[in-house]
């Protein structure tokens, strides 16, 4: 049944996202959050799916910790499912993500158009100067910016290399950091075909302040708190 119901998840995916694409094509004339409200309904729609077909529900700790005003989430990245999550349950928002993702057809071509901090990997320093720019442009224009630290999904129970990215952009515009951590790759694995059902909970931390404090001092305040919490979560 397990693989039953995740073939069906993908078929109906496959069936949804070209559609979706249109609607971001045709919101191209639109300002940068209006074009976001639209495209972010495609997540929004896929997790009550992901209940109905693969049984995966969620629960929310911390969430009078939600900001309420632009700020760098920094999320830990095991899943698709928290992808599609924090589009749900955080304010607008845009990713910092690797270029290679919109060439995807559809959906990438979707994901453009929601503004993306989209870097090139192994360019280094001149990513960290796109990051930096473009962070601030973007929570400038009302937008949070999401990053994964660890730059990649981790399999659920390890840990990767915080990368300092984020806090540097954090430290460089003084905005607050809110750590989420979360349990979804019991559940739906890094890169698994196979869902589980079962109950995903998600963590919001209170917001780190960050003015006035150094990258390093701040990342590794994200970290000890994201890895502590997950601790706490269900195993």
């Amino acid at each position: 049944m397990i693989f039953i119901r995740s073939l069906i998840f993908l078929l109906l995916q496959i069936v949804i996202t070209p559609v979706f694409a249109l609607l971001a094509l045709l919101s191209f004339p639109l300002s940068p959050l209006t074009r976001y409200r639209i495209i972010s309904q495609w997540a929004k729609l896929m997790l009550p799916l992901l209940h109905l077909v693969c049984g995966i529900r969620h629960e929310v700790r911390g969430i009078e910790n939600l900001p309420k005003q632009p700020c760098i989430v920094m999320c830990k990245h095991q899943s698709a499912w928290e992808t599609l999550a924090l589009q749900k349950i955080f304010p607008p928002q845009v990713w910092v993500l690797k270029r290679e993702l919109l060439r995807i057809p559809f959906f990438g071509w979707a994901l453009a158009l929601t503004s993306p901090i989209a870097i090139k990997r192994s360019d280094g320093k001149g990513a960290m100067r796109q990051l930096l720019k473009q962070g601030k442009e973007r929570l400038a224009q009302g937008f949070c910016v999401v990053i994964f630290p660890e730059g990649t999904r981790i399999p659920f129970g390890q840990r990767g290399k915080y990368k300092i990215g984020g806090a540097m952009l954090a430290a460089s515009s003084g905005v607050p950091v809110v750590p989420v951590a979360h349990n979804a790759g019991r559940l739906w694995g890094r890169n698994a075909f196979s869902k589980h059902a079962g109950l995903i909970t998600m963590s919001i931390g209170a917001p780190i302040e960050t003015k006035g404090r150094k990258a390093e001092e701040i990342n590794a305040e994200v970290e000890a708190w994201i890895e502590n919490e997950i601790q706490q979560l269900p195993h």
